[in-house]
């Protein structure tokens, strides 16, 4: 009897503000899987309403696509303090760190996707690259190197690195989870965030590459396109910045539609884009809940 293939592994994290964008992500991946891989499909969710999950289930088909809940109060231990720092981004962010511990413990592989992105290529193709000896492996970000001044790592010098090192982005991980919790990659993050707080730009993307400096397996940036580029027929398109749900999105405007295309075959075919000051008030909100924390 042949060996069956073991599920392709995906995990994503989201809160219930930006539930659309998982449902474009979700039909987008449903669309183009075109192998015979079962996929198991993990949100971490903070506070999704259980109407946003009904709607979501009913994207897919449990045969071909699992959806698994996760809740994030449930993966963070009680003694893990996120360093607060001074970005707008949310603290969900770095539920991305606690992915390798919520699967099947026997899996060698996993994919994170940011929400904010879709899938325009058979999700097998990106499962199948094989890591060799890399925990990860992730697409060149486009500040590319870490002497990028407003991302990168501004005390690389201090930490041994060249300025020409290549830098990372953290939306798209190609994860060896067996290696990630043999070398205890979560907590030498955040001990990295704590320790140089007052150098992160870009949250927990400061801590990966910091620890994975020169030690990761660059994918073609076919992998993690990001919507300002032009289009050149990628196989992930990530909506970096504004996404395309805001009414002041900017960038390609072929990526909109694509994302719209996938929207139209979910429950949220009726969603309209919405004002951009939303936005700004989700990042208002965000940084007055780091002032808390401080304060706390």
């Amino acid at each position: 009897m042949m060996k069956q293939n073991k599920p392709i592994t995906i995990v994503v994290a989201s809160d219930n503000h930006f539930v659309v964008l998982i449902a474009a992500l979700l039909k987008s991946i449903d669309l183009n899987h075109k192998t015979d891989e079962h996929i198991n499909f993990y949100i971490i969710e903070d506070h999704i309403s259980a109407e946003s999950k009904s709607q979501l289930e009913k994207i897919v088909s449990p045969e071909r696509i699992s959806i698994k809940w996760v809740k994030s109060r449930e993966i963070v231990p009680h003694n893990v303090f996120f360093p607060v720092d001074s970005s707008s981004f949310p603290i969900s962010i770095f539920f991305r760190l606690f992915a390798p511990y919520i699967i099947d413990e026997t899996l060698e592989k996993l994919i994170y996707l940011d929400v904010d992105t879709i899938v325009q290529d058979d999700i097998s193709k990106l499962w199948n690259i094989p890591l060799n000896e890399h925990t990860i492996g992730a697409v060149q970000d486009y500040s590319k190197t870490i002497d990028c001044e407003w991302a990168g790592i501004p005390n690389y010098a201090a930490l041994g690195l060249t300025p020409d090192t290549k830098y990372f982005n953290s939306g798209v991980l190609l994860i060896n989870p067996k290696k990630w919790r043999e070398e205890d990659i979560t907590n030498k993050v955040i001990a990295i965030l704590i320790k140089y707080k007052k150098y992160v730009r870009m949250a927990d993307q400061y801590g990966l590459n910091v620890v994975f400096a020169n030690k990761w397996l660059e994918l073609d940036p076919k992998w993690n396109w990001f919507a300002l580029y032009k289009d050149e027929n990628p196989s992930l398109i990530h909506f970096v910045e504004i996404k395309p749900i805001f009414l002041n999105y900017k960038f390609n405007p072929t990526f909109k539609d694509e994302f719209y295309r996938y929207l139209s075959l979910t429950p949220w075919k009726n969603f309209t884009p919405i004002s951009g000051n939303w936005r700004l008030l989700r990042k208002i909100q965000n940084k007055l809940k780091k002032i808390l924390l401080k304060l706390i």
